[in-house]
């Protein structure tokens, strides 16, 4: 199980070394941009001092939308990114799992992810995994509550979405910590990546703002317990300060 941290992408090697973190994710370029990015320039150098790597896709992505001039820039920009994540020695490509709008009916977001997959998938297939996230709020969100995650995987599941499991998403949704990794793994079969992290807000809060293990919300031996239970790679998301004590904490809890 490797423990690392979301760092900026200027210097990734640097600053897993100044956390000591075996594990690190970054954006490849600007998190609101469409535009497509190449690999990143210290991949080789990652690579050789044994830092496994994730990428995050752009915030603007949205796949579910139902509209065009957003689903479209989102298909491309994922597949871009892939290819780019790849070349970069990614183990996997996070996206968040997108949302309808009020007036749109939340089968039609499903369908639009299903569809991604299968022309993909004529195409190919993805050079990596492509692991959903689960979000924190939006009534008519894709990965939101686990019912509605459900409804996602009966249409991804069979063409081999991976996971990532967000800590602070889940308690903002309302979604118990407690029992998580055996209810998410009864639905998804698999967690590939775990984000780790505490919240400014209560329970419920459907706000998805990330706190350091020892300020937030949540208690820290059920966050230890979620990285024991789901024995995947651990991402802290939480504010740099504090993150090279985050990973100390999780390393000493779960005996790493």
């Amino acid at each position: 199980m490797s423990i690392g941290a979301h760092i900026h992408s200027d210097d990734p090697l640097g600053a897993a070394r100044e956390r000591n973190a075996d594990v690190v994710q970054f954006f490849l370029g600007d998190p609101q941009s469409w535009k497509s990015q190449p690999p990143h320039p210290q991949a080789d150098a990652l690579r050789e001092a044994g830092i496994d790597v994730f990428v995050h896709s752009p915030y603007p992505v949205n796949i579910a939308s139902t509209n065009n001039r957003i689903r479209i820039p989102s298909r491309k920009t994922v597949t871009q990114y892939a290819e780019s994540a790849a070349k970069t020695g990614a183990k996997g490509l996070i996206v968040h799992g997108g949302h309808v709008t009020q007036k749109d009916d939340p089968a039609q977001g499903l369908v639009n992810w299903r569809k991604f997959f299968e022309r993909q998938a004529e195409a190919g297939g993805f050079p990596l995994p492509i692991l959903i996230e689960n979000t924190a709020g939006g009534d008519n969100a894709m990965a939101r509550s686990f019912d509605m995650l459900a409804r996602l995987w009966d249409e991804v599941g069979e063409f081999g979405a991976g996971f990532c499991l967000d800590t602070c998403h889940a308690f903002a949704a309302g979604e118990d910590l407690v029992g998580i990794v055996e209810r998410v793994k009864a639905i998804t079969g698999r967690i590939d990546l775990v984000h780790l992290n505490s919240s400014r807000d209560e329970f419920g809060s459907s706000r998805d703002r990330h706190a350091n293990i020892a300020t937030g919300m949540i208690d820290a031996e059920q966050l230890a317990a979620v990285v024991k239970e789901a024995g995947a790679p651990v991402v802290v998301e939480t504010p740099a300060d504090g993150q090279a004590d985050d990973i100390a904490f999780l390393r000493e809890a779960t005996g790493r």
